[in-house]
């Protein structure tokens, strides 16, 4: 587990139906479901962009939702995009490769030497965070020293999600309630990959907060962690 002093305070958010899904189906835009938000919390979003150094997403998320993860209803700075792509296999159209705002694509060492190059000649930098894969721990560890990252937040889908949680790298939740239900057995929902044995594994949240943003319900969560 990463020393909290040694990386970035994280916060999740997300926008969330009231079954707990994130899109509509599997390998749908969560653009889908966003559009969906009150104005005000679009608002909120953007104001908490503004308010961190960087902003996280995966790989896949950027191949289905091609977002720009800037900062544009509110007055601010971008934050630095942070996009884990192991093998460097992010589309080199993808919007986060623009000038719009600095991004950094974190791979492994075993990331093709062309697709870095690639990705570099894009004008984003690139970081090496693991040998066969992204190592989040060590990921963090360089936003913190190299980049001066102290606040994060992070828009994932379930995997990264799960990673994040996993590694007990997220400090704060705040989800964006949407009074839907999809349904859907494959539907991906907040967190992916998670399969615990026992109620002590379980993550425990504090609800901190609770208010409505427009006609959108916000919950937010301090994550307590079960004791190691």
């Amino acid at each position: 587990m990463a020393n909290p002093k040694d990386r970035p305070h994280v916060l999740m958010m997300s926008e969330i139906t009231a079954d707990g899904k994130l899109t509509l189906r599997r390998g749908a835009s969560s653009k889908i479901l966003m559009k969906y938000m009150a104005h005000e919390t679009e608002i909120l979003l953007h104001e908490t962009r503004a308010a961190c150094d960087a902003i996280m997403v995966g790989a896949n998320t950027i191949r289905i939702d091609n977002s720009f993860l800037t900062v544009r209803l509110v007055p601010g700075k971008s934050p630095l995009r942070v996009i884990p792509a192991s093998m460097a296999d992010i589309p080199l159209t993808a919007n986060v490769l623009g000038p719009d705002a600095p991004t950094l694509i974190a791979v492994s060492e075993r990331a093709p030497a062309e697709s870095v190059a690639a990705i570099r000649k894009k004008g984003a930098a690139v970081e090496a965070a693991g040998k066969d894969h992204v190592e989040l721990p060590r990921l963090m560890k360089i936003l913190k020293e190299k980049y001066k990252v102290n606040r994060m937040m992070i828009e994932g889908g379930p995997t990264l999600n799960w990673h994040m949680l996993h590694h007990r790298l997220v400090d704060e939740i705040r989800l964006i309630h949407l009074p839907f239900i999809v349904g859907g057995s494959d539907t991906p929902s907040l967190v992916g990959g998670m399969h615990i044995n026992s109620e002590e594994e379980m993550i425990r949240l504090n609800l901190k907060n609770h208010y409505l943003c427009g006609t959108n319900l916000v919950s937010e969560y301090d994550v307590m962690y079960p004791k190691v």
